[in-house]
């Protein structure tokens, strides 16, 4: 019952029409050649890519889970068969450099293919996901002789990877990891230590995994200053089993088919990558690519969840809706999909769903302008904004897939708690993305305090100037422009008022970020009415109409926001034990 249609037509509005991406690709040299035809072929081949081969594997994999025995990991069926016809197409390889094996596409498509890889099977999508932050994170540390030895691999899809951090005693709180690396003769290390939460630490996907770990040199300085990172593979160069295992599996509320290990490395043999106590440098580069692609997890939950409630609230014959008498063909009853209550719910969740993509695929866009942009300063603007945008993708683009998620299940009324529909499958896998990766609260606290007040808003003030001029003349846009303003002011209030109060911004920075990605969304949604504006389809239309919905309804909410972060002005209260 659960089906996933890749929706064209959206993604090409969105990098067509809107964000016109393929005369932004021409100015830059690395994507001379690829053109909106192009991009459009890749796009729909990834979109029959997601829906005939992996969506059908999506409630196979809930159902069957993945299995340890002897240490060995066995995923669900059709998953190894899937990976393999993934390899061979070369979507791996889709955005890396030409130089070590890459197809040399834009981020921006990348991150087209993600989404819909997310919407058909999370779970599937788990095991690839870490490829291009390993990618990455290789290229710009390893020493030529690793990057040799493993980089084509990766690229290629051949060997997996994963990012091996977390440990029982430190979850977010890195500089409490305790796995130890000890130099050796020949330049390697023997890294010794317990990873848990590793996801696809072992699997039958591919024949060796690339382990990318973050261990502690003895003498090293305490705290995060004093990690470094190694590349460990679960097999040898010389094809010896590396002295590293998977001791369990963890029993989760979702994403079932992905395999979430808890890893030993005992005397396993790694090396570093790049220097030694800046281990989180190297690290940060999977992390991020892999918080942007976690907020796409959200577009495309979102995106499924909307999808499917839509289908059956039109579907679902129930009593009378109170419409006009004269509207009526005398019929008993009519589908849910004509009642106000329903109709809200469904519009909300198109309008976050379809402002999120703009967002999403705008971000993954100024990741290639940071990189590949001719102009030195664009180069420069674009990476400040990244920094600024990713954590709000990560965090606000979660938060509303997991409320939409829950919204499309409200559709179904008692259906939806029942697996045969396929919606609680959907909550329950949406709701991992507003925890790994750095929870969301994690990321508002890393966009406030990390990236606003410690540079006192400068690059704030720089995007939010760049928003203003986006806007378009239109009496739309003259509603949003209030709400840049609004955003601007309250970070300015915020950046004096913590220089007396230091927990101020830990205690706003939730309401903060859902704030701006609110007026974010307004914007997108602004600019996509103005370009709609131009053609008179069906399709436009809707676009017309969900943007002034999103203005109506769910812009008011960043009042609610800026109240909250006023109020937040006050200590909160100390948590007492209840009485004995």
């Amino acid at each position: 019952m659960w089906q996933y249609h890749p929706p064209l037509r959206d993604i090409q509005f969105v990098t067509e029409e809107l964000l016109n991406l393929p005369a932004q690709w021409a100015q830059m040299p690395s994507f001379a050649e690829v053109d909106a035809d192009t991009a459009r072929q890749v796009i729909e081949e990834a979109g029959k890519f997601a829906s005939e081969v992996i969506a059908p594997l999506n409630a196979v994999g809930d159902l069957q889970g993945c299995t340890l025995k002897d240490g060995q990991v066995t995923t669900p069926n059709g998953f190894r068969e899937a990976y393999q016809a993934f390899v061979q197409a070369g979507w791996p390889a889709l955005a890396c450099d030409p130089e070590v094996g890459g197809q040399g596409l834009p981020q921006s498509v990348n991150a087209v293919l993600h989404e819909m890889l997310n919407s058909a099977n999370h779970a599937w999508n788990m095991y690839p996901g870490l490829l291009h932050g390993a990618y990455e994170s290789l290229l710009a540390h390893a020493t030529p002789e690793l990057r040799a030895q493993y980089l084509p691999k990766v690229v290629s899809g051949e060997w997996l990877s994963t990012m091996c951090l977390t440990e029982a005693h430190a979850g977010s709180d890195l500089g409490l990891l305790k796995t130890r690396a000890e130099p050796q003769a020949d330049g390697s290390f023997r890294l010794s230590g317990t990873k848990i939460f590793i996801s696809g630490g072992e699997h039958d996907l591919t024949d060796n995994i690339v382990h990318m770990v973050l261990a502690r040199i003895a003498d090293a300085p305490a705290g995060t200053k004093g990690l470094s990172l190694f590349l460990v593979p679960k097999v040898m160069p010389d094809g010896t089993r590396n002295t590293l295992r998977c001791d369990g599996l963890e029993k989760k509320m979702g994403i079932k088919g992905s395999a979430t290990c808890v890893m030993n490395f005992e005397g396993a043999t790694g090396w570093l990558v790049g220097e030694a106590n800046r281990g989180l440098a190297g690290m940060f580069v999977m992390m991020n690519a892999a918080r942007l692609h976690v907020g796409l997890q959200g577009v495309g939950h979102a995106e499924s969840a909307y999808q499917n409630a839509l289908a059956y609230a039109q579907e679902r014959v129930q009593m009378r809706a109170p419409v006009r008498e004269a509207t009526r063909q005398n019929a008993e009853a009519d589908s849910i999909v004509l009642h106000p209550a329903v109709r809200h719910n469904l519009l909300r969740q198109r309008a976050l769903l379809e402002g999120g993509r703009v967002l999403a695929y705008e971000t993954a866009h100024l990741l290639d302008l940071a990189e590949r942009h001719p102009d030195e300063s664009v180069r420069h603007v674009a990476h400040d904004e990244v920094s600024l945008l990713t954590p709000i993708c990560k965090a606000f683009l979660t938060d509303n897939a997991f409320a939409s998620a829950q919204a499309a299940q409200q559709v179904y009324g008692g259906h939806g708690y029942i697996h045969d529909h396929g919606i609680e499958q959907c909550v329950r896998d949406s709701r991992i993305s507003r925890i790994y990766e750095g929870t969301n609260e994690i990321q508002a606290i890393d966009l406030l305090v990390r990236k606003v007040v410690a540079d006192g808003g400068v690059k704030l003030g720089g995007l939010i100037t760049r928003l203003q001029q986006e806007l378009p003349a239109t009496e739309l846009a003259e509603r949003v422009h209030p709400w840049l303003a609004n955003w601007q002011q309250a970070t300015q209030q915020l950046l004096q008022q913590c220089k007396g109060d230091p927990e101020l911004p830990y205690r706003v920075a939730d309401d903060y970020l859902r704030l701006a990605g609110l007026v974010l969304l307004a914007q997108g949604w602004v600019r996509a009415e103005a370009v709609a504006a131009h053609a008179s389809s069906p399709f436009h239309t809707a676009k017309r109409e969900t943007a002034r919905y999103y203005l109506d309804y769910l812009l008011p909410e960043a009042g609610l926001c800026l109240a909250r972060i006023r109020a937040g002005q006050n200590p909160l209260p100390q948590l007492h034990p209840p009485p004995p």
